[in-house]
């Protein structure tokens, strides 16, 4: 049984995350069990919600990368 852990800036999806959730869950759930060939009900997906001051790329917070973006 797949499980899938997504982790995302919370502000990313702050908008609308259940709906922006929904949407990816989805697509990775049927784009795993097509490519295991197994059924939607065995793939697990989960979401972090990681703060953008707590979440690093290069060494700059994606807080700085985000608004100079």
């Amino acid at each position: 049984m797949p499980f899938v852990n997504i982790r995302i800036v919370k502000q990313v999806i702050e908008h609308d995350p259940e709906g922006i959730k929904d949407k990816v869950q989805s697509v990775v759930t049927e784009s795993i069990a097509e490519a295991a060939g197994i059924p939607k009900e065995n793939v697990w997906v989960t979401f972090e919600e990681i703060d953008e001051i707590d979440w690093f790329a290069g060494g700059a917070r994606v807080k700085e990368l985000r608004a100079g973006a």
